[in-house]
């Protein structure tokens, strides 16, 4: 059989680079396949992506060897329009894919460019929008939703491609879990009813395995580091040694002493065939399952019946109390369109509440500029291009000292620091442009990092981060909260907040409807359901193989992680 996408000996470097970023690949991709490309940050999976899609060469000029087909054509004898029509992408990026006035306009155009009649093009958008559950988001620009509504709407857009090759680079990027769930369900049925190859790019271990996939290409340093089925790729072990998590079940049965060597069925929580798996578990857990007291904060922040609202007749946050103590790790939960980014704007005073009260270490801070919040608070937003302002990296970092007068040999040492901690030091005399979305994620968390602020707002701190990175960063963020610095965690990752936060808040359509410990709060099905959480895939497995507790599961392996960072 011949394969829709082909590399032989392939290699790419970039123009600005000296050494090539991806190296000698060989791969062939069938038609009808569902690959899943893995790998850290900085492997080359976006530029082997760029590579299918045709950005390189047409937008990223750089040397070629070897040789890369699509359907058995060379992308370089093809016009961008036409390799438009064998390969369809959903960016990572979705504002830089928008075209549409409207969310409607948006999901039309693909069909305008082709001429389709217009009773059949409305039918036609709205059955996509309607499959991402956007069709009320209709008539609104696509600039003014949150970022999984902007993926939601993007996914909306590529069912009405033609293309034979459907591309999605980081599809669950910006989504709660139950929208992740949603969208890679969406990507599934996709595929099975149009019979397109589908290549997904993703760093979300458990969310892309929550559905079948032929194969997984693991990258690592610009080459192919391995290739095979799930099953072949999670019992071999192979995803932490190239800077990926396993599910977290995977991580537990290992961590209990029991081998995963040829153990089919890991893909999801289930039951599995493994000899005295429960009575392993469980005498494990018993021995470090122990749920730990909480240690109480002296007060920092503190909300007190917040209302905010777009428009005077409609609240987007709703009589909203919570309160962040000194060096406390607080996440922040909630689905998509919740109102989580929104009241983050109104700590740091981008937006004034219409009531309500804010207190910073016993001050009320309303009168307070965005300036003099900003060096006590920081901010770290969620889309890092909407945060960097400079075109090299070191700059970058440095740019809020200058600003505020530092003598630059002290921004220099602190500008290393940062990058140190990081982990982009490698990269200090690179332009910004160079980066991959991971890396300027990083980027803009140093920038705010080196102004030492008391707390810090992190919106989605480890989206687009492989799991070498994300636990380097998270165990510093750990660290610095040791030292008196408190954060407030927005995220859909609930195993990060099930390992760093002491508590969560749980927001839900403006209000607060849940606060108490991370494992409390994802143990009540009424909270997950209603704020689109999803349980651990650790109780689920728990219960799946019949263990004696199975929130005791859950407290054996974050009590078992800590253990292991402090080592």
């Amino acid at each position: 059989m011949k394969p829709i996408i082909s590399f032989q000996q392939y290699s790419f470097r970039y123009k600005s680079q000296n050494e090539p970023t991806l190296k000698n690949i060989t791969l062939d991709i069938y038609a009808g396949e569902k690959i899943w490309i893995a790998g850290p940050s900085g492997s080359g999976k976006s530029t082997l992506a760029h590579c299918i899609n045709g950005l390189i060469p047409f937008t990223y000029s750089g040397e070629i060897s070897g040789s890369m087909t699509i359907d058995g054509l060379d992308p370089a004898t093809l016009s961008i329009f036409e390799l438009s029509t064998k390969v369809g992408t959903i960016l990572q990026d979705q504002d830089s894919q928008f075209v549409g006035l409207t969310v409607g306009e948006d999901v039309a155009f693909v069909m305008e460019n082709k001429a389709v009649p217009r009773p059949e093009m409305k039918a036609k958008v709205i059955s996509a929008l309607t499959m991402v559950d956007m069709l009320h988001n209709i008539d609104q620009s696509p600039y003014d939703l949150s970022g999984g509504q902007k993926q939601n709407v993007s996914l909306a857009g590529v069912l009405s491609t033609d293309a034979d090759v459907l591309l999605f680079d980081e599809p669950l990027a910006n989504l709660d879990p139950v929208s992740g769930t949603r969208a890679m369900k969406l990507i599934h049925d996709i595929h099975v009813q149009s019979g397109k190859t589908v290549i997904i790019i993703e760093h979300r271990v458990e969310d892309v395995l929550q559905e079948p996939i032929d194969r997984i290409v693991l990258m690592n340093q610009g080459e192919i580091a391995a290739v095979g089925t799930p099953d072949d790729i999670l019992s071999s072990g192979v995803l932490r040694k190239y800077g990926l998590r396993p599910p977290l079940y995977a991580d537990a049965i290992e961590y209990a002493g029991i081998s995963l060597e040829g153990v089919k069925g890991l893909s999801v929580p289930q039951q599995l065939a493994i000899p005295g798996l429960k009575e392993q578990l469980d005498a494990w857990t018993r021995e470090v399952g122990e749920n730990e007291s909480s240690p109480t904060y002296a007060p920092l922040l503190e909300l007190q019946h917040v209302v905010f609202g777009y428009d005077k007749d409609k609240s987007v946050i709703n009589d909203v109390s919570l309160n962040v103590g000194v060096g406390e790790v607080v996440a922040l939960l909630g689905n998509n369109g919740a109102g989580k980014s929104t009241l983050s704007q109104l700590i740091t005073g981008i937006l004034k509440p219409q009531s309500g009260r804010m207190i910073y270490a016993g001050e009320d801070i309303s009168s307070w500029s965005i300036r003099r919040r900003g060096e006590r608070i920081g901010y770290v937003m969620q889309n890092p291009n909407h945060m960097i302002t400079q075109h090299m990296i070191a700059e970058e970092v440095g740019l809020g000292l200058k600003v505020r007068g530092v003598a630059a040999d002290e921004i220099k040492e602190r500008v290393e620091h940062a990058l140190k901690v990081c982990g982009l030091h490698p990269f200090r005399n690179w332009p910004v442009s160079a980066l991959s979305y991971g890396q300027k994620k990083r980027l803009s968390i140093a920038s705010i990092l080196i102004l030492e602020p008391k707390l810090m707002i992190l919106d989605e701190p480890t989206a687009g981060q492989d799991y070498h990175h994300y636990k380097e960063f998270m165990d510093f963020i750990r660290g610095l909260a040791a030292q008196g610095l408190a954060f407030l965690l927005i995220t859909h990752d609930m195993h990060l907040a099930l390992e760093y936060a002491q508590r969560a808040v749980v927001l839900s359509d403006g209000k607060v409807i849940a606060e108490d410990t991370v494992a409390s709060v994802l143990s009540q099905p009424e909270v997950t359901t209603t704020a689109h959480l999803k349980e651990t895939s650790l109780s689920l497995f728990a219960r799946a193989n019949d263990l004696d507790k199975p929130e005791r599961l859950v407290h054996a392996f974050i009590n078992y992680e800590k253990e292991k960072g402090h080592e």
